[in-house]
């Protein structure tokens, strides 16, 4: 059975699958998987150290999938000590913690050390079940795919990956003084590929990477783009009815976090590391202020979120280059923030900028649109499906800090730019509500089985 992949607008998505005839058994979709998300938690806040992205991603799927009947169990590393053996996240949803090294200061690049460990924690898991009780493997990342890849053969049971990011689309694009990912990353991540029954790419071009770089099949590839909580990013918080104009509930937004009214407010959210290039922002600014000396009283730069990868080796980097720039004082450092207050900087944001050397997808700019903000962001990865170039944001090729603090000045000129394009991000980002993702990847489940158990049929003749 082929994953047929169809062109809709440009874009590469994976339709709904029809099976004649159904599974032997009578199952069109898995009863139970296991989800494997080995070096990041589901329970940690994105923002900070390696949380980010893929843990809202991996929350907000997984409460979907169980909502339309599929049980979902999240193996991941244990991170504290005295953590209970499992959690309930949701109902249908329990994240169990696994023991496998040491519970604190293991950064990610010494956790390939510990996958044996990690893996002997879920046959432990397993092996206290029934025969049969998870009926599919989900792995995030490729940590997370060595030990799907071992786990799915050992209980006979399709996997699907989703690498979210590649060491070899990471190097071919690396910011000044990031470090490259390690050749044992590309072994893995290929290995990965030849294993897994399906792949889930978050865009078209991603799908492209996996066929050119790893030489995955690509009748293998399934698009599913990622969703975003429609009900948490809105233009106004839970609870209001009203939905008043954009100018309106930015200004209510800045008056909750006491932020000024009349500023404008280019936002970073996100892992501060060189792959996310605040640094571009602070220097555009900079720019920006160099040309227009009289904005500066009418600017401020919120930067929220902590450092993360090979940003943690310079955690104080980049207020010391705010200094240098002479912006500290329109530049505001706040820590990571949970969902709920996030959803409040977007609205009350006149722009989220986000120029990223790499991004599989760029959750954050979805977000942001639909909290009402218009987005700048670097053309690069997913953010061009992200991002309606010219009419929800600005997509800015390369990461010249002239071409955005021009981008910038353009909402400096006109103020009036935020509320339109911010109506026209929140009608975009529609489109992209978590229940269409998980319907979308409970189909590539479903053909995965159907592959799975089709082969097994021919194998025993």
């Amino acid at each position: 059975m082929s994953q047929y992949i169809s062109r809709l607008g440009g874009t590469r998505v994976a339709p709904r699958i029809r099976f004649p005839g159904g599974f032997a058994g009578g199952h069109r979709k898995p009863r139970r998987i296991a989800m494997l998300s080995v070096h990041t938690s589901p329970l940690h806040q994105p923002g900070t150290g390696d949380a980010g992205g893929m843990n809202v991603y991996i929350v907000e799927l997984a409460r979907r999938l169980a909502a339309i009947g599929i049980e979902v169990e999240i193996f991941t590393r244990a991170t504290t000590g005295g953590l209970p053996p499992s959690v309930e996240l949701a109902p249908g949803v329990l994240v169990r913690h696994v023991d496998a090294g040491p519970y604190e200061g293991l950064a990610k690049e010494e956790l390939p050390a510990q996958l044996c460990a990690f893996t002997h924690g879920v046959m432990q898991a397993w092996a206290g079940q029934r025969p049969g009780y998870y009926d599919l493997v989900h792995s995030h990342y490729w940590l997370s795919g060595q030990v799907g890849w071992l786990a799915a053969q050992r209980w006979g049971v399709p996997l699907v990956h989703a690498m979210h990011t590649m060491a070899k689309v990471k190097n071919a694009s690396l910011a000044e003084g990031d470090t490259p990912e390690p050749a044992a990353r590309v072994i893995g991540e290929t290995q990965i590929v030849r294993a897994s029954d399906r792949l889930i790419a978050n865009t078209a071009e991603e799908a492209d990477e996996l066929v050119r770089f790893y030489d995955a099949d690509p009748e293998s590839v399934a698009v599913v783009h990622p969703g975003v909580n429609l009900e948490r990013f809105r233009p106004v918080p839970q609870g209001s009815d009203a939905l008043p104009a954009r100018g309106a509930a930015r200004a209510a937004a800045r008056a909750r976090l006491g932020l000024p009214q009349e500023a404008l407010i280019p936002l970073f959210a996100g892992r501060i590391q060189p792959l996310k290039a605040p640094d571009v922002l602070l220097r555009a600014v900079a720019a920006l202020l160099d040309r227009t000396p009289s904005l500066r009283s009418r600017i401020l730069v919120p930067v929220v979120g902590g450092p993360s990868g090979s940003g943690l080796a310079k955690p104080e980097g980049l207020q010391k280059l705010a200094a240098r720039l002479g912006i500290a004082d329109v530049v505001r450092f706040h820590p990571p923030v949970g969902q709920e207050q996030l959803a409040d900087w977007f609205r009350a944001a006149s722009v989220l900028v986000m120029p990223s050397y790499s991004e599989s997808f760029g959750l954050v700019a979805i977000e942001a649109q639909a909290s009402g903000t218009p987005v700048v962001a670097a053309s690069v990865g997913g953010l061009p499906v992200a991002v309606r170039d010219g009419v929800s944001g600005f997509l800015i090729p390369g990461h010249d800090p002239e071409a955005y603090a021009e981008a910038l000045g353009r909402f400096a000129d006109n103020p009036e730019l935020a509320d339109r394009m911010g109506e026209a991000a929140a009608a975009h980002a529609q489109s992209f509500g978590w229940d269409t993702a998980a319907s979308a990847t409970a189909d590539v489940y479903t053909a995965a089985l159907y592959d799975h158990r089709r082969r097994a049929r021919l194998s025993l003749g």
